[in-house]
C-alpha cells in the first residue's frame, strides 16, 4: 500500500493543546542543548554527528542503506570509500554542513542559499 501525502492546508486544527505543550517542552530542551553546546570545546563534532545521522536516515527513505560504522570510518578516512551508499550519504551530510555554516554566518536562510546548497 502506497502512502499518500495529505493535501495542504489540513482540514483540521493541528495546534492542539497536546501539540502546544510539546512545543514548549521542545523549546526548553533546545535551550538546554544550546547551553551544553556552548560549553563544548568543539561543537562541530556534534553538528557533524547529527548531519551524518540525518543524512543516513533520509537516504534510507530512498533505499540508500549504509551503517553508522561505515560512515564514521569514511568520515575519519580510516577506510577508502567504495560503497556508493556511503558516498551518497556523505554528499548529503556535506550539503547539510555547508547549509548550516552558511546560515550561521549570515543569520539568514535565503532562496539563494538553498539553491547553492
Amino acid at each position: 500500500m502506497k502512502y499518500e501525502i495529505p493535501k495542504l492546508p489540513f482540514n483540521f486544527d493541528v495546534e492542539t493543546k497536546a501539540v502546544l505543550k510539546q512545543t514548549i517542552e521542545a523549546n526548553r530542551r533546545l535551550a538546554e542543548l544550546k547551553g551544553v553546546v556552548k560549553s563544548m570545546p568543539n561543537a562541530s563534532i556534534l553538528i557533524n554527528t547529527l548531519a551524518l545521522q540525518e543524512a543516513k536516515d533520509s537516504s534510507a527513505i530512498e533505499s540508500i542503506i549504509t551503517t553508522h560504522d561505515e560512515l564514521y570510518k569514511a568520515e575519519l578516512f580510516v577506510q577508502h570509500i567504495t560503497s556508493p551508499a556511503v558516498k551518497e550519504v556523505q554528499t548529503y551530510a556535506d550539503a547539510l554542513k555547508k547549509g548550516f555554516d552558511m546560515v550561521k554566518s549570515n543569520n539568514l536562510l535565503t532562496n539563494n542559499t538553498i539553491i547553492e546548497i
